[in-house]
């Protein structure tokens, strides 16, 4: 087993993918390699200008949730998702598009952020990664 760390991001809520980004980003400033396998609700994420339209899991309140949630995290310092997602990728972390949840839900490489993309693979690319890791997580 690896120093490695591999998070299937299948949730597009806004703070869930918040997490999944803070802890793979933990995960390389600690040394280890980490992996982001993107699929279904998470996958729509990485489309061009929908990084931060997810709802939230929880007490969305028909928005007003997230606006305090987005309020208390600026005012707290605290990194927006572009940011998170764009250090990841600098710090050498690998972002994985899932091709099956492409083809079920008609999204071309073209609709996505081909510029942080790593791989458009199958889930056998995620197994493999995850097989080799000391820490999975599905967010």
């Amino acid at each position: 087993m690896m120093d490695k760390a591999t998070i299937i991001v299948q949730s597009g809520d806004f703070d869930k993918l918040y997490s999944a980004l803070i802890v793979a980003n933990g995960a390389l400033a600690m040394g280890m390699e980490a992996s982001m396998f993107f699929t279904f609700w998470g996958l729509q994420r990485l489309k061009k200008g929908q990084l931060e339209s997810g709802p939230l899991s929880k007490m969305h309140f028909l928005g007003f949730g997230k606006w305090m949630v987005k309020r208390r995290m600026k005012k707290a310092n605290i990194a927006p998702l572009q940011r998170l997602l764009e250090d990841f990728v600098e710090l050498g972390g690998k972002l994985m598009a899932c091709d099956m949840t492409m083809e079920i839900m008609g999204i071309r490489r073209e609709d996505l952020r081909e510029d942080l993309i790593s791989e458009y693979c199958s889930v056998g690319s995620y197994i493999q990664d995850a097989r080799e890791s000391a820490i999975t997580l599905f967010i």
